[in-house]
C-alpha cells in the first residue's frame, strides 16, 4: 500500500509538471507582449545608408565547402583574440577539424572565448569531453546561453541563434551556417546538404576599428558574453573530468595533424581578402534584444522599415517563411510601395524542418497573393541561408528567419550592407537557387518549367504535414 501511495503522489507531482511547463514554456508566449520602447523612433533606416567608401570591405561566401576553408583560415591566421558564437554543433569531420583549429589557435597564444546555446549545443556524446578540454585550457573561456532549466520552462525558447567568428577585431565571419558536416560538404558527397551563406567583413583600418561593423558585432559579442544567462559549463572540474579532458585535448591535436595530412587543402590557404572583397558604403549590425519571454522584435522591425522604404524590389530568401498575425501588425502590407516583392524558400519536398514548413503551408496562400513572384526550391538538399535585398542596394544577410522564432524569441544578427556590387553578387548567387525552383501559380499549384522538375513528396512526409499544420495552428507563435 505504501508503494502504491508513493507512486500516486509521483504522478501527481508528474502530470503538475506537465501542466507548469506548458503553461510557462509555451501558453504564456501568445499572450506575453514585449515592452514597447519606441525602438525605430531611435534607429531611422536612413542611417544603413553611406556616402562614399567607408572602410569595411565585404565578401559572399557562398560555396559550402569553400566556407569550410574560410573558417579555418580566419582561425590559422589569428593572432591575438577569436571570439566565437555558434548556435549548434554537429558531429563530424568539419567539427573535429573547427575544434582542432580552436586549440591549435590557443596553442600557440591566441586568447579564444566561445559561446554556444546552452540547449543546442550538442557538446554531448563523443564531443562531451570537449568541454572539459577547453574549460582546462588556460588561454580557452567557453560559456553556454541559457542553459535548461527544468524550474524555468520559459527559458528554453530564449535561444542563441547567433552564428559568427571574429578574429583579432579586424575580420569576421557572419551568417546563417552551423557547424556541422552538412553545411561544409563538396556536392558530390553523400549527404543531405544544407545551403548556406555568410558574409565575410574585413576591416581596412587594422589601426582604428571603431568606426567599423566589426566593432559594432564585438559590443554585441560582449553584451551577450558578460550577460548573466551566459555561464560556464564547468567552473571546477573533478580530477577525472581533468583526465578526460586532457586525453580529448591529444585526440584533437592528434586529429588535427591527421586530417592536415589527409587533406592538406583544407589548410594554409593564402587568401587575400583585400582582393576578394567588395568595397562598401556602410555596414551595420543589429540585433535583437537580449531578454526572456517575448523580446521586441528589433530585428524585424529593421527589416519591414528597410521593406516600407524600397520604392522598386524586395527580394527575400529564408528556409522559413511563417508571417503570423503579430508579424503581419507589423510589415502592413499596404505600406510596401516596392513594385516586385520575391520570395524564395523550401518546398515541401526539400523542407527537413516538419514543424516549420507546417507552419508556411497554413500561410502559403496569404504570402503567394501579396508578392510579385514565390519560388520554392526543389534542388539538391535544402536552402537555409537567410538573405534580403532592398532596392538592388541595401542587403541583409545573418541568422534572421522569417518567423516568429526569430522575431520575437531567439538571438538573431544581421548586417545590413550598402553596397551595389555585394546586392548584385548576392542576386546572382540567390538566382542560381531560383534557376532549381518552381514558381507557384495564382492556383496555388506549380508553374511548369521545362527545366525544373518538380519533386514527388514522400506519402508519408505530406502526411505529418498535414497533422502537423493542424496542431501547430496553435503554436505558430513559436515557430
Amino acid at each position: 500500500m505504501k508503494f502504491k501511495c508513493i507512486m500516486k503522489y509521483i504522478k501527481y507531482i508528474i502530470c503538475f509538471y506537465i501542466i507548469y511547463a506548458l503553461v510557462f514554456g509555451a501558453i504564456i508566449f501568445g499572450f506575453y507582449k514585449p515592452k514597447d520602447s519606441q525602438y525605430l523612433g531611435t534607429h531611422p533606416v536612413e542611417r544603413f545608408f553611406g556616402e562614399g567608401i567607408g572602410q569595411d570591405r565585404v565578401a559572399l561566401i557562398e560555396d559550402r565547402y569553400y566556407s569550410g576553408l574560410v573558417r579555418v583560415n580566419l582561425i590559422e591566421n589569428a593572432e591575438e583574440t577569436l571570439d566565437i558564437s555558434y548556435y549548434t554543433i554537429h558531429d563530424g569531420i568539419s567539427t573535429d577539424i573547427f575544434l582542432g583549429s580552436i586549440l591549435d589557435a590557443a596553442d600557440r597564444g591566441v586568447k579564444v572565448r566561445f559561446i554556444l546555446d546552452g540547449v543546442f549545443h550538442h557538446l554531448e556524446g563523443d564531443l562531451k569531453d570537449v568541454i572539459y578540454a577547453f574549460t582546462e585550457h588556460p588561454n580557452i573561456e567557453l560559456k553556454f546561453y541559457e542553459p535548461f532549466d527544468m524550474l524555468k520552462p520559459w527559458t528554453m525558447n530564449n535561444r542563441l541563434h547567433d552564428k559568427f567568428i571574429i578574429a583579432d577585431n579586424n575580420i569576421a565571419l557572419i551568417g546563417g551556417r552551423n557547424i556541422g558536416d552538412e553545411y561544409f560538404a563538396k556536392d558530390d558527397a553523400n549527404i543531405a546538404v544544407v545551403n548556406d551563406r555568410d558574409a565575410l567583413i574585413l576591416n581596412t583600418d587594422e589601426r582604428d576599428y571603431s568606426n567599423s561593423v566589426i566593432s559594432q558585432i564585438e559590443e554585441y559579442f560582449n553584451l551577450v558574453w558578460d550577460h548573466d544567462y551566459s555561464v560556464y559549463p564547468k567552473e571546477n572540474l573533478s580530477n577525472r573530468q581533468i583526465t578526460k579532458g586532457e586525453q580529448k585535448t591529444e585526440d584533437l591535436r592528434d586529429r588535427l595533424e591527421a586530417l592536415r595530412n589527409n587533406y592538406p587543402e583544407a589548410f594554409e590557404n593564402n587568401f587575400n581578402w583585400e582582393e576578394k572583397t567588395f568595397p562598401t558604403n556602410k555596414i551595420t549590425l543589429v540585433h535583437n534584444p537580449i531578454q526572456r519571454l517575448n523580446k521586441e522584435p528589433w530585428v524585424y522591425y529593421e527589416l519591414t522599415n528597410l521593406a516600407k522604404n524600397s520604392k522598386e524590389s524586395i527580394l527575400i530568401q529564408s528556409p522559413y517563411i511563417i508571417p503570423t498575425k503579430n508579424m503581419l501588425k507589423v510589415l502592413d502590407m499596404d505600406r510596401i510601395g516596392a513594385e516586385n516583392i520575391d520570395i524564395l524558400t523550401n518546398s515541401l519536398y526539400t523542407s527537413p524542418n516538419p514543424f516549420a514548413i507546417s507552419g508556411y503551408m497554413n500561410h502559403r496562400e496569404k504570402i503567394v497573393d501579396n508578392s510579385t513572384n514565390v519560388y520554392e526550391f526543389q534542388g539538391s538538399g535544402s536552402i537555409h541561408a537567410k538573405s534580403y535585398i532592398f532596392d538592388n542596394r541595401i542587403s541583409a544577410v545573418g541568422s534572421f528567419n522569417f518567423d516568429s522564432r526569430s522575431s520575437y524569441l531567439s538571438t538573431e544578427t544581421m548586417v545590413i550592407i550598402d553596397s551595389k556590387e555585394f546586392a548584385k553578387d548576392l542576386e546572382e548567387e540567390i538566382g542560381k537557387y531560383i534557376g532549381s525552383s518552381l514558381k507557384v501559380g495564382e492556383d496555388y499549384s506549380y508553374i511548369s518549367d521545362p527545366l525544373v522538375k518538380e519533386e514527388n513528396v514522400p506519402l508519408m512526409k505530406s502526411i505529418i504535414q498535414k497533422i502537423f499544420s493542424v496542431i501547430i495552428y496553435f503554436f505558430e507563435f513559436m515557430l
